[in-house]
């Protein structure tokens, strides 16, 4: 339901409860729709009107005066019928009995999927708010990507929402503009539509924080009576002088809106009047070759600031946005931007995608901003595919809409836009997910960087792979963009999944083996039966969860050999060739114990902890003795013959109490080729110290090798392991 619904009881429903505002809609669209098309957008009112019937708003009115004003905005945009009736429809699957059905059949399939698009997933129940958002974020994003006029639909009413929140009480005003602010007005900018992000921006900023909105708006209207004739003045020379050229134009001043001035003092740290300072101007031309004409018009009447000449028509924005920005020096000493575009790049600067549907009236086809738009929505869509969660799903649509991108050329000169802060990895999966998978280092204009350089705009990138390199957890730490995290994310977790599947495939054999059977030797029909009854989609799953702690091997195997005659269980201890042999690659399901640091070449065993999976144990550590009391948790295990990786080991040492010890000890430490990852003082007296080092090694020898060198030190006078 739309926040600012308020269901009343039931009443004497007007037939009609909202005729002026639906005779102003009829007027916006008579100028662009046939008579047959109005009526159509009639009768979605009508529809409406009687769903909606006995409903009202938080300020009293009619409900149905929201839906009409949502189509009211999108009359504006000059969108097609289907996009208008199901704005009017909208809140009409979700707050109303009106079924899908009814609006399939009289309005078409097109319009219903546009309702239900829009239409949140208040059926459902989810753990919290934040939660049940996410998901219907989801929802609409996946509607977004088969129809992109949902999101149009959505912009429209949420910025209706906005100019009706006064409504509201206070904690729903500051939610609903945090959340403004924080998605609608960027997806707004991200496609384009910068006539409504500025609208949602300034009225999110008002609801947020009241007070600064009206300091800085105060303090834009009270700009001083020199400024606005300096203005006037830069203006006139400007006009005077495209005048001389023969050029047709148009030129508008432009003033800031409190909430950049507001972005802009706290991002750069600057007072309001640093960031007054600077004149704007748009000017607007009708033909390409004539925004270059009249930029050298301008860089002949005032010198250009170095630096500061960006060229959006060669390279547009990701949004679509084109245009010439250039920075004089005025008259006055103060920085005057000139934006110079062409009227087509005009209108898609204000409208963004929705300027394709006029266009596409008129018999043109998509514009910059449509193609831009749905590559960033299939890119989204790869993206949600691979995300565990909704919430996830959202703080990566969060982290791609950044206001200001990179851009980046491949050595065959195609264009690629990147967040701000991009690295070289960032590039290599913006290419493909397979060279960011393999990706070793980069050549940044022909200079080898590792992958973790940070990007700047002009830079010529190649990426260098390796059929062997694959994701590390280490790369989250560095990216930035959502496709980015999200592939690695993705990898990461099908590694995990294969490593769980190995692991539980042998853990349930030797569950299965101490039954003198295997797997391969159980009936189909019984092992069917048992993913059915536990809703397992396929045995991979059940085999992932043994070895995760969720099913116990021992349990699994009796009821799997339950469908025949039950076997007797083997009697006497395993043998070693029960033991699962490791080879510490599987640490995506396999965790080492802290309580006494196992390494290759101790004796180790497993135990089963729900959620954490096999937890390894040296079979000396202090706790087994407890865990042997339940058999059915405890797995033989044992080193393969090759072990990878590094391994964590704790030492105890008795030093002397001076200084420049640690510095010994740490030295003694990496020449054993060895690194440190803790110390901690555990005892002092006025001579001796107690230090306990955390430390990798690759095996026990190894760590023999590292003790053998610490003890050589004369300040040291014992090493034990813990």
């Amino acid at each position: 339901m739309s926040s600012l619904t308020q269901p009343t009881a039931a009443k004497q429903p007007n037939p009609d409860p909202c005729p002026d505002a639906v005779r102003a809609l009829e007027v916006k669209l008579a100028d662009y729709l046939t008579k047959e098309q109005v009526l159509k957008v009639r009768r979605a009112y009508q529809v409406g009107a009687a769903a909606h019937a006995g409903q009202t708003r938080r300020s009293g009115e009619a409900y149905i005066t929201h839906p009409v004003a949502v189509a009211g905005i999108l009359a504006e945009l000059r969108m097609d019928t289907e996009t208008l009736c199901a704005a009017i429809l909208h809140d009409s699957l979700e707050d109303t009995d009106l079924p899908r059905s009814a609006i399939s059949e009289e309005f078409g399939e097109a319009v219903a999927e546009l309702v239900d698009g829009v239409t949140k997933l208040d059926k459902i129940q989810f753990r919290d708010r934040q939660e049940a958002d996410a998901e219907s974020f989801r929802k609409m994003m996946l509607a977004m990507s088969r129809d992109l006029r949902v999101i149009l639909i959505k912009l429209a009413d949420r910025l209706h929402n906005m100019r009706t929140l006064d409504a509201m009480s206070p904690d729903s005003r500051r939610r609903i503009a945090r959340e403004t602010l924080d998605i609608y007005a960027p997806i707004a900018h991200r496609l384009g539509m910068n006539r409504i992000k500025a609208e949602l921006q300034d009225m999110g900023f008002r609801a947020l924080h009241p007070l600064r909105h009206k300091t800085i708006a105060k303090r834009i209207a009270a700009q001083p009576v020199m400024r606005r004739e300096a203005m006037a003045t830069i203006e006139a020379k400007i006009c005077q002088r495209l005048a001389q050229e023969g050029l047709p134009f148009r030129l508008v001043s432009r003033v800031k809106a409190p909430w950049s001035i507001y972005q802009k003092m706290r991002q750069e740290n600057k007072s309001f009047d640093q960031v007054m300072d600077v004149f704007g101007f748009r000017l607007v031309v009708p033909k390409l070759m004539q925004c270059y004409l009249a930029l050298g018009a301008v860089h002949s009447l005032f010198k250009p600031l170095d630096a500061r000449f960006r060229d959006f028509i060669a390279i547009p924005k990701a949004n679509g946005y084109q245009s010439l920005h250039t920075v004089l020096f005025g008259t006055y000493g103060t920085p005057v931007e000139v934006q110079i575009r062409t009227e087509e790049m005009d209108v898609i600067a204000e409208r963004g995608i929705a300027a394709h549907w006029l266009y596409k009236t008129i018999g043109q086809g998509m514009n910059t901003a449509q193609v831009r738009a749905q590559d960033w929505v299939r890119s989204l869509m790869d993206s949600q595919e691979s995300a565990g969660s909704s919430l996830e799903f959202l703080e990566n649509v969060k982290v791609d809409l950044f206001p200001d991108e990179v851009y980046l050329f491949t050595p065959k000169g195609d264009i690629f836009s990147l967040p701000r802060n991009a690295t070289a990895l960032d590039y290599a999966y913006a290419v493909h997910t397979d060279v960011g998978n393999h990706a070793v280092a980069a050549r940044v204009d022909k200079k080898l960087v590792p992958l973790r350089s940070k990007l700047a705009s002009g830079q010529t990138v190649e990426i260098i792979t390796a059929p062997s390199a694959t994701p590390g957890p280490q790369w989250l730490e560095f990216v930035v963009s959502s496709k980015a995290r999200t592939a690695i994310r993705h990898f990461l977790k099908r590694l995990e999944h294969e490593d769980a599947v190995d692991l539980g495939h042998r853990m349930l054999d030797r569950a299965l083996e101490a039954r003198e059977t295997s797997l391969d030797r159980v009936p189909q029909e019984n092992i069917e039966q048992f993913l059915a009854e536990h809703r397992y989609r396929r045995l991979e799953e059940l085999l992932a969860d043994i070895a995760l702690g969720n099913r116990m091997p021992a349990q699994v195997a009796q009821v799997l050999v339950q469908g025949s005659a039950e076997l007797p269980l083997r009697h006497g201890t395993a043998t070693s060739s029960e033991q699962i042999l490791i080879t510490g690659t599987e640490r995506g399901v396999l965790s080492f114990a802290r309580c006494c640091y196992p390494i290759p070449g101790d004796e180790i065993m497993g135990y089963i902890s729900a959620g954490k999976g096999v937890v390894v144990h040296r079979i000396d550590c202090p706790n087994i003795a407890e865990y042997r009391k339940h058999p059915e948790r405890c797995v033989p295990m044992a080193w393969d013959r090759y072990v990878q990786g590094d391994y964590r080991a704790a030492l105890k040492l008795d030093v002397d109490n001076k200084p420049g010890v640690l510095a010994q000890v740490a030295a003694a430490v990496a020449e054993s080729d060895s690194n440190i990852d803790s110390v901690e003082y555990r005892e002092r007296d006025l001579q001796i110290s107690v230090m306990e080092f955390g430390i990798e090694v690759r095996n026990r020898k190894h760590l023999a090798d590292v003790i053998r060198r610490v003890r050589r030190l004369g300040v040291v006078h014992g090493v034990e392991r813990l």
